[in-house]
């Protein structure tokens, strides 16, 4: 959550919890200053610096105080109309071609940011403008190189269909996919996290995400009759690629969760958010995580999705075909399911290092 608040009628404070992601962000606005010794930022109270502030945090939810009844975006007023329906054409778009709500709302916002950037009437954009852009995202940025690939995936899209050049961007290279590691927690680790938490609704849907290597986005969208006590089982409706399986339950897990319905007595969704008929949102569940992995004393760079992670490599370490892994976690391919056999402690601790059997 990223805090707003007026310090004075030329000053504004920005606060948020350390992320390097967001101090890069925050750089690019022109006049901040950071105050070391009260910990936050301050920006010129002025709509020009409200407006890229709007505009770097777009994708992170903002509390403006006393400032939420301001206009805060003004784009250009020679483009805006253009932009606008360019963006709400490029919705439908994706809509048709079935995108996710998740992608849709990233591919705009990829979008959006471009187009800022470049500052010019759409009409008179080209390839040059991608390739300043995506180097913008990798140098100065220092974004990932997922994240520029999605950039240059929702700006083809955008020029194809919306500015119709057709393939003009299509021979563009992609920067290298980054082949990282996931960071995987102990046994122990996720037992210390588990019994860290008090609260019976948080503790339900950190057993349930570990028990079956959910996504955050797959705990919360589920319903009470996606629950199968008798075969133990649950029903995972529209996961990623809008592909519906089934996974385990787990006996611990259910155990759990039969507490919290007992008490909570949810009717529609298992997890309900504070707006009616909603769910809990994703970030609601990150900072649980958050919170229960500081509890822990938790130290190593870790997500909710952390848990998928681990589920997968202690099953692949407790001896389960990685093929049972795949369909577990809704893998459509094998070759996502292999990075696991990669950080397996089992295939690891069998190597021997020569300095042991030099002193030996």
């Amino acid at each position: 959550m990223i805090y707003v608040n007026r310090i004075s009628e030329k000053e504004l404070k920005v606060s948020f919890h350390y992320n390097s992601r967001l101090v890069r962000s925050i750089k690019e606005v022109e006049g901040r200053k950071w105050e070391a010794d009260k910990k936050y930022w301050i920006i010129p109270n002025n709509k020009k610096s409200i407006n890229e502030l709007k505009r770097v945090f777009e994708n992170e939810d903002i509390d403006w105080g006393e400032l939420s009844g301001l206009s805060i975006m003004e784009p250009h007023a020679s483009k805006i109309s253009d932009v606008s329906s360019g963006l709400e054409l490029l919705k439908r778009q994706l809509t048709l071609k079935g995108y996710s709500e998740k992608t849709k709302k990233s591919y705009i916002g990829h979008v959006r940011r471009f187009l800022d950037f470049i500052n010019i009437e759409p009409t008179a954009l080209d390839k040059e403008d991608v390739k300043k852009y995506i180097y913008h995202l990798l140098n100065e940025r220092q974004n990932s190189h997922a994240f520029a690939n999605q950039a240059l995936s929702a700006i083809k899209l955008y020029y194809e269909y919306i500015l119709k050049k057709g393939k003009l961007l299509y021979d563009l290279p992609r920067p290298k996919k980054e082949k990282k590691l996931p960071v995987i927690l102990s046994q122990k680790e996720v037992l210390s996290i588990l019994n860290s938490v008090d609260n019976i609704k948080h503790k339900s849907i950190l057993y349930l995400t570990y028990s079956a290597g959910l996504r955050v986005g797959e705990v919360v969208r589920l319903k009470m009759d996606d629950i199968d006590s008798d075969r133990m089982l649950m029903h995972i409706r529209q996961g990623k690629g809008r592909k519906d399986r089934y996974t385990i339950l787990s006996e611990t897990a259910l155990d759990v969760l039969k507490e919290y319905v007992h008490i909570a007595e949810p009717k529609d969704w298992l997890f309900p958010g504070g707006k009616n008929n909603s769910f809990l949102t994703e970030r609601s569940v990150q900072k649980i995580f958050a919170s229960a992995c500081k509890k822990a004393n938790i130290r190593k760079d870790v997500t909710v999705h952390s848990l998928r992670h681990s589920f997968a490599t202690h099953l692949l370490e407790s001896g389960i075909d990685l093929r049972y892994i795949q369909e577990l976690l809704g893998h459509s391919s094998s070759k996502t399911t292999e990075i696991y056999t990669h950080v397996t402690q089992a295939n690891l601790s069998r190597i021997k290092s020569p300095l042991d059997r030099l002193l030996k």
